[in-house]
């Protein structure tokens, strides 16, 4: 289950899934130097947009695409702030393919799979959107941009008591 994993914050901290239990999630590896980095600006609108109403937006950066994140976890923190006004959770570097993929994307490949069921990653900036009790509801691909997403995020958010 994916709330029994552990990640690096970009800050260095160890923080377990765990507290994101509840919330619907859109889990992104990212990178600060590749074509689909203005993409930040829209995930912090999503985070902003639905944050209220038990939405997060977790980014991973990862230096796996054409070295496209060659910053170190300050660098990218700084360029993410700076640049794009970030307040969403960014964690530290981790590989989402090969030998050394973090078992979270381990995980996220297994339960969504690509375009013809292949599991790896493509590109920087594929989505995962995880339901509040941890399950991965749907997987897209870097082109799909995060304003294409509302509906779906909309749509898997916690429900309110009424």
């Amino acid at each position: 289950m994916l709330h029994d994993l552990e990640v690096r914050t970009i800050t260095g901290e160890t923080k377990s899934l765990r507290e994101f239990a509840g919330k619907t999630l859109l889990i992104v590896n990212t990178a600060s130097g590749c074509g689909l980095t203005p993409q930040f600006a829209g995930l912090e609108a999503l985070y902003r947009r639905f944050q209220d109403r038990g939405f997060v937006v977790l980014g991973f950066p990862c230096n796996q695409f054409a070295g496209q994140e060659p910053l170190d976890e300050q660098g990218i923190q700084t360029f993410c702030t700076s640049k794009y006004d970030v307040t969403f959770p960014m964690f530290a570097k981790l590989d989402v393919n090969g030998k050394n993929t973090h078992p979270l994307y381990v995980a996220l490949k297994k339960a969504a799979p690509g375009f013809l069921g292949t599991e790896a990653i493509k590109w920087n900036f594929t989505k995962f959107l995880v339901d509040a009790n941890g399950a991965v509801v749907a997987r897209f691909g870097p082109k799909e941009t995060p304003e294409e997403l509302a509906g779906k995020i909309e749509a898997a958010l916690p429900r309110r008591a009424a």
